[in-house]
């Protein structure tokens, strides 16, 4: 486990020992150190704001469902809906 840790970790024993400024190799480790945070918190947070996409869109997409199905037993059955408490005359039962 050291091991890997150093092959990525240690510039002296990753693939940018091959360079011979050691400042410049610290601030190539810097540079990937800052895009991997990036890389972290872009995806974190890609799953947080999953979750509330995900649920806003399944809210959405019921209320379609819901209206088309509204407007084609309307279309089908307009009988289904009746008065709606109304009697004939328009006046309550």
């Amino acid at each position: 486990m050291t091991r890997l840790y150093q092959l990525v970790m240690d510039s002296a024993k990753n693939p940018l020992s091959n360079i011979p400024d050691v400042n410049t190799r610290h601030m190539i480790m810097q540079v990937l150190a800052w895009m991997w945070c990036i890389v972290f918190s872009s995806w974190v947070g890609s799953i947080v704001v999953f979750g509330v996409s995900a649920l806003i869109h399944a809210i959405l997409l019921a209320g379609v469902f819901i209206t088309v199905g509204v407007f084609e037993t309307a279309k089908r059955r307009p009988q289904y809906f009746g008065g709606l408490g109304r009697g004939n005359g328009g006046e309550h039962e």
